[in-house]
């Protein structure tokens, strides 16, 4: 069964930082494409940045770009997201997913077959 575990979200100020980590288990992580999202209160969910299944590939969506960086850990079956430079904006649930497709470094929700249940991430100005 597969099991998708993150954490790492709070509050912070504007500017702030914060590092998710999510954890996998139940499948061949290094097999797995890999995705942060996020979906603010009344918003859709959106793609964050995909990660391939070494991690030498990404893909951020453009409001993250400079700000965000994504890697894994494929040994410790953990993806990690370190955000800085937090705004106001990025305030949102976080997620991450993963798929054993073919696909990787996608933003697009509907790739995606397995969902960990989200961590908090809080920014206020």
């Amino acid at each position: 069964q597969v099991q998708l575990v993150e954490s790492g979200g709070g509050s912070v100020q504007a500017g702030g930082s914060l590092r998710l980590s999510c954890v996998a288990s139940g499948y061949t992580y290094g097999r797995y494409c890999m995705g942060w999202f996020r979906q603010a209160p009344g918003k859709e969910r959106e793609g964050v940045v995909g990660i391939s299944t070494g991690g030498s590939s990404t893909r951020y969506t453009d409001s993250v770009k400079g700000r965000f960086t994504t890697s894994r850990d494929n040994p410790k079956n953990t993806a990690y997201l370190q955000m800085t430079d937090l705004h106001p904006e990025d305030t949102a649930m976080y997620y991450c997913a993963a798929d054993p497709g073919t696909f990787c470094v996608s933003t697009d929700p509907a790739k995606y077959r397995y969902w960990g249940q989200g961590t908090q991430v809080t920014v206020s100005s």
